[in-house]
């Protein structure tokens, strides 16, 4: 699949199968999936995406249709905003007179939730993982390692800076993102971002001194880095903007309902949402977070190693992911979730490699070297997961124990990750910080994953390969 027609083709099946472009009512994509919200969900026939060749598997979470698609997804993306007349990265206005009311439920209320969420972070990694990557070069030329850059060097404090612009700004970014997944008017998300963390503000929050907004006292805190706040600020936000455009004149909408929103959300966002996020993203998320090691101690590691895939498939993983990077940006490292996730990744490298080794058939033997590649030069492990795992189920088993007996390690040895950057090979690099014996102890951790489950998946698979080889449909 490398030329225009046969993406053409590819997402003509597709939005066949959704029920038409005119069920459609927004449509993004992440590294890996094609990221659709239907109007209708029943009228979107699952087992016959599935079966669409390019198409690695389908999922319905977080109130999306998950399409996975691999490498290409950006090139089917933009021929699908092409054929479905929907334009790309725009907000859609949906027409609710012709949408299906949905009945309230606490499943749709957590669905919701999770497609804001996931919907928001999503389009904020590639942000993350630049900034990172900026950090893991500060670290490998400077004088915790090769010692080629000095701190006083412009070299380091440009790269450190670049590294800061990625974290301290997640308010803006996100305030943008956020705004884009809910129908916001997204330079007024960012506008909300900005405000959170304007120059002014965060003076008088190092200062210490009182402060009221129309009057009112606020509680004043310093909230850049943070993610809860801006994410609470959106979501009020979407229900004012809209108050404001249903009720004026439409001559006087352009200038006023702007004003008006950001009029009324100043004081409910700084006197009340962002306090109130703050306190849920330090007290509960991170501390709730940290508080899982403290309980279960290493074991929470290997836990979390074992299931991680798992929690990546329903993509319930993004809000760990920015947790744990703001506990990086913030406390300068992270302990559990970023170890946790790397031992699986590399787990399911292993797993790819193993299916290779097992494989038989030309055709698997290619496709499986094929997803190992990916994964290991490329940091996508969608393609192992959905044709290997999902193919033949029983390799799930051994990522699992893999990344468990990983992350079992990490955990013992207490391995930090100070940058995280990269989803491949060079995720190594993130051990640096913490130097050489957390260095060899990460790099242990994840060729044991990596090793454990390679072995296994040749183990689990041999017994019934005659079974297991033929095609699955999923």
């Amino acid at each position: 699949m490398g030329n225009h027609s046969e993406f053409s083709e590819l997402t003509k099946v597709i939005i066949e199968n959704v029920g038409g472009k005119e069920n459609i009512s927004h449509v993004a994509h992440c590294i890996t999936r094609l990221r659709l919200n239907l109007k209708d969900d029943t009228r979107a026939n699952l087992d016959a995406i599935k079966a669409i060749d390019g198409v690695l598997g389908a999922i319905e979470s977080g109130g999306q249709l998950q399409i996975i698609i691999g490498q290409n997804v950006g090139k089917v993306y933009a021929e699908f905003c092409e054929q479905s007349g929907i334009e790309s990265q725009a907000v859609i206005n949906e027409n609710l007179d012709n949408v299906k009311k949905e009945k309230f439920t606490f499943k749709k209320v957590g669905n919701d939730i999770l497609n804001y969420l996931s919907g928001s972070f999503i389009q904020l990694i590639p942000v993350l993982i630049a900034a990172a990557m900026f950090k893991t070069v500060l670290v490998l030329l400077g004088p915790d390692m090769l010692k080629v850059i000095t701190p006083e060097s412009d070299l380091y404090v440009l790269l450190n800076f670049l590294y800061d612009a990625g974290f301290y700004f997640l308010p803006v970014y996100l305030g943008y993102c956020a705004a884009t997944k809910i129908g916001v008017t997204p330079i007024l998300g960012m506008f909300m971002g900005c405000i959170l963390i304007s120059p002014a503000f965060v003076e008088i929050a190092k200062a210490g001194t009182s402060f009221t907004v129309y009057g009112i006292p606020t509680m004043v805190n310093n909230y850049a880095q943070s993610v809860v706040p801006i994410l609470l600020s959106v979501w009020v936000m979407s229900y004012v903007q809209k108050f404001f455009e249903k009720v004026l004149p439409d001559v006087l909408t352009t200038v006023f309902a702007p004003f008006l929103t950001m009029a009324v959300m100043v004081p409910i966002s700084l006197c009340a949402l962002a306090p109130a996020g703050a306190f849920v993203g330090e007290s509960i998320i991170s501390k709730g977070l940290l508080g899982l090691g403290d309980v279960a101690g290493f074991l929470a590691v290997a836990l979390i190693a074992a299931l991680w895939e798992y929690l990546v498939m329903s993509g319930m993983h993004v809000l760990l992911i920015v947790t744990a990077l703001t506990m990086i940006a913030t406390e300068g490292s992270e302990a559990l979730v970023v170890p946790a996730g790397g031992c699986a990744t590399w787990a399911t490298f292993g797993m790819a490699l193993g299916a290779f080794f097992i494989t038989k058939d030309k055709k698997e033997k290619s496709l499986s070297l094929g997803y190992f590649i990916s994964g290991i030069i490329g940091g996508i492990t969608e393609p192992t997961l959905y044709g290997v795992g999902f193919k033949y189920k029983k390799p799930f088993i051994a990522l699992s124990i893999g990344g468990a007996i990983g992350g079992l390690y990490a955990g013992i040895t207490g391995v930090k990750v100070y940058v995280f950057g990269a989803t491949n090979f060079l995720e190594l690099l993130g051990f640096i910080g913490g130097g050489t014996e957390n260095l060899i102890n990460g790099v242990i951790s994840s060729l044991l994953s990596f090793g454990v489950t390679a072995v296994l998946t040749v183990f689990i698979m041999r017994p019934s390969k005659k079974e297991l080889f033929q095609s699955v449909e999923v």
